[in-house]
């Protein structure tokens, strides 16, 4: 089966508003998700973009409201206003949890839509380990033994790895897709793929 490559960190705003929707694109063409979870400051200073901390007033409040509410009405996906509470914690045990599943061969789909519909619907803070037991619940995995293996050593070189080809790749934020080699950035975009799969790939 062929594979969307998707670069994003489990705290990103826009990964979540696309995160249903991309699902249901790679559902109708027969393709799974090839997760790829990033340290996204890493990836931005590779880039030499400007963090969101260090842009202008303007432009966080552009993309941190204005945007994120109408892409939330679009997409059906309810964002809390502003910045979560906890949005500038590591990631690190999150994301090593997305990976730690990923390399016992689990879907992680619905995991990585859980953790960013939480952190951004219900202010949930990605770096505890209760929080993220508790998410790996509800999708029906063994969070304990997830939770054990996300910051071993192998995992967070995964994680590392992941972010050193992103930078390689030209990535330059969260969420950003390649299908059959092809780069596409934000979720934006994701009408653009499904055209893609269905006029140029035949859907599959």
């Amino acid at each position: 089966m062929s594979y969307i490559e998707y670069f994003y960190s489990a705290h990103s705003a826009f990964a979540y508003l696309g995160s249903a929707r991309l699902a249901v694109i790679a559902r109708a063409a027969g393709r799974r998700i090839a997760h790829r979870p990033v340290d996204l400051n890493r990836v931005l200073e590779g880039a030499g973009s400007v963090p969101f901390a260090k842009r202008t007033p303007a432009q966080r409040a552009y993309f941190f409201a204005t945007e994120i509410q109408r892409w939330s009405r679009y997409r059906n996906a309810p964002a809390m206003d502003g910045r979560p509470t906890h949005h500038d914690n590591s990631m690190a045990l999150a994301h090593g949890m997305l990976i730690a599943a990923m390399e016992r061969d689990i879907d992680v789909d619905r995991l990585a839509h859980a953790m960013l519909e939480a952190h951004w619907r219900d202010d949930a803070d990605l770096a505890d380990r209760a929080t993220l037991a508790r998410l790996g619940h509800t999708v029906e995995l063994d969070s304990e033994t997830l939770l054990e293996l996300a910051l071993a050593p192998e995992i967070q070189a995964v994680h590392a790895a992941n972010t050193e080809e992103a930078i390689a790749r030209s990535v330059f934020g969260s969420p950003t897709y390649f299908v059959d080699g092809d780069m596409y950035y934000g979720q934006d975009r994701l009408e653009l793929i499904e055209h893609a799969l269905r006029e140029t790939h035949g859907g599959t």
